[in-house]
């Protein structure tokens, strides 16, 4: 059984959570993770939900994603969710993600790394995941259109193969004279 913080608006904490699966109270939002990494040729791994998974089954889909749990800051759930999800550690101790989205029910914190893995190195979490691979962003692009990726905005996931090598809004810095 797993629990959520609850948030306000402005991502102030709240007293007392949600079970998940359970109507989410109203005005209350919860926090999600996504970590999308990047190998040294640019490519993402990305992982195929299993076909049985709640949303999106059998769809592929970013390298990991999940909700924070009671207690779990961003950084914690992130680690947590790569960890169970492709069994790899990562120490996000310093890092903050790249972005966060607003959707609806809460706050999407999405993290990028780069970092070479082996895939025959992961212990993939048989209960959500069937497969990972690399994927280039014509590739996942194309995935969008065929159906086979969950239907991401192509324009966040061309944003994401961006940011992954910037950490800015900007492509320079030097400004106009």
């Amino acid at each position: 059984m797993e629990f959520w913080d609850l948030y306000d608006k402005d991502r102030n904490l709240l007293k007392g959570s949600m079970r998940r699966g359970e109507p989410q109270p109203a005005g209350t939002f919860h926090l999600v993770v996504h970590v999308c990494i990047f190998d040294s040729n640019g490519d993402m791994l990305i992982q195929h939900r299993q076909p049985f998974k709640d949303g999106w089954p059998d769809r592929w889909d970013l390298t990991v994603g999940g909700s924070a749990v009671r207690g779990d800051n961003s950084q914690a759930a992130a680690e947590r969710e790569t960890m169970e999800e492709i069994g790899c550690a990562l120490n996000l101790a310093d890092e903050r993600p790249a972005l966060t989205l607003h959707f609806d029910g809460g706050f999407d914190d999405i993290y990028l790394l780069t970092k070479d893995l082996s895939i025959s190195s992961l212990a993939l979490q048989p209960e959500e995941v069937s497969e990972v691979k690399w994927a280039s962003l014509q590739e996942i692009c194309e995935m969008i259109d065929d159906g086979r990726f969950i239907p991401y905005h192509k324009a966040l996931i061309e944003l994401l193969f961006h940011l992954k090598d910037y950490r800015t809004a900007h492509t320079r810095s030097e400004q106009p004279e």
